[in-house]
């Protein structure tokens, strides 16, 4: 979101018009401004009321996308965003912390991901189409009362 505070000189405080800092992080002009208005980026407005980020939002615009490629959602992202610093580009202390949290985030998904292959393996593998045991065969809807989705992968309990 945008600051409400008005800078005379942008180089005092090291910043870049959003065409510049788009053109230096590979993305549309139109991302930068998704990117802002999602909360992801900080800005601040000039005297004349042109957009200004801070150098170090470039930064963040590279750790958005390699975290978008290998699956983390943005509202996973601006989570992590929200504690970092927006008048400075964050400290080696703040990228350890990051990491350890992508750590667990990617033990859960590695977790998800083996149990997925497990189950779609057995199922798509097995060609029994046991209509009591198979994960994805719901006869007649009989689940239909448990609620919406796929109810034996989603709750395997009985």
């Amino acid at each position: 979101m945008t600051k409400e505070f008005v800078t005379q000189d942008p180089k005092a405080v090291d910043v870049l018009p959003i065409g510049q800092i788009a053109r230096r992080a590979g993305v549309p002009v139109s991302t930068v401004r998704y990117y802002e208005s999602l909360g992801l980026l900080p800005a601040v407005r000039s005297a004349g009321n042109t957009r200004l980020f801070p150098r170090h939002v470039l930064r963040r615009i590279a750790f958005i996308q390699v975290s978008v490629r290998y699956g983390v959602t943005l509202s996973e992202v601006a989570e992590i965003l929200a504690s970092l610093p927006e008048d400075h580009p964050p400290t080696r202390a703040d990228w350890k912390r990051i990491s350890a949290t992508w750590s667990e985030h990617l033990a859960r998904q590695q977790a998800i991901l083996a149990r997925m292959q497990e189950e779609l393996t057995g199922c798509i593998g097995c060609g029994c189409l046991s209509q009591t045991r198979c994960a994805v065969v719901n006869s007649r809807d009989a689940l239909g009362a448990d609620g919406p989705g796929p109810r034996r992968i989603l709750d395997p309990t009985p």
